[in-house]
């Protein structure tokens, strides 16, 4: 019985310096202040933006995002969080119905979305000047920028944010 319970101690003993050495060489892992380069995901300040207006699908408005020197970041592949005006009927929906890959920006990298401001086929909507913008997840902290013409509005979509300005097409 006790050569039974010696070696159970013994057992026990070698587990446990087996788990320090164990403990001792594993490798820490990284913490969010660790000095990771890796990429956060953008905040509506961390960007510059960019309205052009475009002649493909009949035409449409293309959104260009930056980030801000000494900035890297990405924008989730949704659509951007954006509005012509403060009603309802005015805030953009998407054109694309899955998520899209993230979109990693920093130095002369952009990110793309196309929004539609007038996707139906009549005469109805009114004309806007300016475009509320922000990245989705950050609306408290949208741009007012100016469109480079005025723009009829009636149900507008948006692509989402893609790295090909040619994947930000808003067909209808």
């Amino acid at each position: 019985m006790r050569s039974r319970l010696a070696a159970r101690s013994t057992r026990l003993a070698l587990a446990v310096a087996a788990a320090a050495a164990l403990a001792a060489t594993a490798t820490p892992a990284a913490t969010a202040d660790s000095g990771s380069t890796a990429a956060r995901a953008c905040a509506t300040n961390d960007l510059t933006f960019k309205i052009t207006s475009k002649t493909q699908a009949g035409g449409y408005l293309l959104v260009t995002a930056k980030a801000k020197s000494g900035i890297t970041c990405y924008l989730e592949g949704v659509f951007p969080s954006a509005s012509f005006g403060s009603a309802a009927d005015t805030e953009v929906q998407p054109v694309q119905h899955s998520v899209s890959d993230d979109v990693v920006l920093s130095g002369s990298a952009a990110a793309y979305a196309g929004i539609n401001p007038k996707s139906t086929n009549n005469e109805n909507g009114r004309l806007f000047e300016k475009l509320h913008l922000s990245v989705t997840g950050d609306e408290d902290n949208f741009v007012t920028l100016d469109l480079p013409h005025t723009v009829q509005v009636d149900r507008p979509l948006a692509t989402n944010w893609h790295a090909d300005p040619a994947d930000a097409v808003p067909y209808v």
